[in-house]
């Protein structure tokens, strides 16, 4: 499955808050969107071993699984993800990690469908936090339609760059019937001037008993940028 996996809020009468007029929820979204295609076009190619691990606890048992996942993105090819190696309960690598993978690869190819956007979501606007000593804006999504590939939940959006740092939120669709309920969040950072995933941690409830958290720890990214042209004249 694809889901995407803390600071004080500013109050009212803080400096920050009142130093910069608001943008409405539309307006954030529209930032969002313009900083992707900026992003998509400087962004050439980038590289990483991800380390998925998922642990199982119920009936007095616990039981785990690791994988380690190479993904290679292309700006003309797209996303690709291989397995490279995988330890632990063969059950949880098959039925939780290796669909973990298979999902993503399945979202990248239909990008419209998963998209940030007034098309799959609804927004409001539900105030500013500090996030590592960035200013965000928090705004509440809730989903267009039930999808899979579709949450429920709060985004924190950075005010200076548009772009989604963390994400707090649950599946718009129950992805099975054996699932009373899965909590996701999902956080990026900045590597290179690049906006990707660093870390997403899930915590699913099984419906006849026991839990599940499966983590995703996005690795160290190689990134190519886009080459700048030339400038005429220039030294």
């Amino acid at each position: 499955m694809l889901f995407i996996c803390t600071m004080a809020a500013l109050s009212p009468e803080s400096p920050i808050a009142h130093s910069q007029t608001m943008p409405s929820a539309d307006q954030i979204v529209a930032g969002i969107q313009r900083h992707e295609v900026v992003q998509a076009r400087e962004l050439k190619h980038y590289e990483a071993i991800r380390h998925y691990e998922v642990q199982y606890k119920g009936f007095g048992t616990v039981i785990a699984a690791k994988m380690e996942v190479n993904v290679n993105f292309d700006n003309r090819s797209g996303k690709s993800l291989h397995i490279v190696s995988q330890s632990g309960s063969k059950l949880l690598c098959d039925k939780v990690l290796k669909r973990a993978v298979d999902s993503e690869q399945e979202a990248a190819k239909d990008k419209a469908s998963t998209a940030l956007n007034s098309a799959n979501y609804r927004f409001r606007l539900a105030g500013t936090e500090l996030l590592d000593g960035r200013l965000t804006y928090i705004l509440q999504v809730d989903p267009l339609r039930q999808s899979k590939f579709l949450y429920r939940g709060r985004v924190w959006v950075d005010a200076a760059d548009y772009e989604v740092i963390k994400i707090d939120a649950e599946p718009a669709k129950n992805p099975s019937f054996w699932i009373s309920k899965a909590q996701i969040e999902s956080t990026n950072s900045k590597t290179d001037g690049i906006w990707l995933p660093r870390q997403t941690r899930s915590e699913t409830k099984i419906r006849v008993g026991g839990t599940a958290q499966l983590t995703i720890d996005y690795g160290t990214y190689h990134i190519e940028l886009v080459d700048q042209p030339e400038i005429p004249g220039g030294n």
